[in-house]
């Protein structure tokens, strides 16, 4: 017979703690909410997809869509978004590098406003600049030559956007150490 302290009771919205846990202060209940986070690489021709896992921690490249219309561009953006509990959607905003606007970054920002109303997920632009360079850079690490011209990259672009995303509201939140108490990694 398993031991009430060494249970743990899982449920899909909340996690019981073990009777251990509660002796140190671990609340009985964690009620945290996943969300998944959806970059999108958007193109004329392609659009890259990338997902967060529920607790917001990784990126990771999901699908680079071929564009038809945008009526069913927006269906399977839909259907992405329920499959996969998106919360919010971050559309690269292509910037030069000077940070004036491209040419694009109208049509993306049509765009994101678009997929708000469409989808009713939070939407935000977010500056893309070199997640494409920096895309073929770790492409041209991991495949040859030949195969990596072949293949879109849009996705994985998608997916640069969203770490550095990532890691930017990781940096916001995470509580600033004194010089003395910082931990080298």
């Amino acid at each position: 017979m398993t031991s009430r302290l060494s249970r743990l009771a899982y449920t899909k919205s909340d996690m019981t703690v073990t009777a251990r846990a509660r002796d140190i202060g671990v609340p009985e209940t964690l009620d945290i909410e996943p969300t998944r986070i959806l970059a999108i690489d958007y193109g004329r021709k392609r659009i890259g997809l990338a997902l967060s896992d529920a607790l917001g921690l990784t990126a990771q490249p999901l699908v680079t869509l071929l564009r038809t219309n945008r009526r069913n561009d927006l269906r399977r953006l839909r259907d992405i978004c329920r499959k996969h509990g998106v919360a919010r959607i971050l559309v690269g905003n292509p910037l030069h590098m000077t940070g004036e606007p491209s040419p694009m970054a109208e049509e993306a920002a049509l765009f994101a406003a678009r997929l708000q109303k469409d989808l009713g997920v939070e939407v935000e632009l977010v500056d893309e600049r070199l997640t494409s360079w920096e895309a073929a850079q770790t492409m041209a690490e991991v495949k040859s030559s030949s195969r990596r011209k072949r293949v879109p990259i849009d996705d994985v672009a998608a997916a640069v956007l969203l770490r550095d995303y990532l890691e930017h509201k990781k940096q916001i939140t995470r509580p600033s150490l004194p010089s003395g108490e910082r931990t080298q990694s």
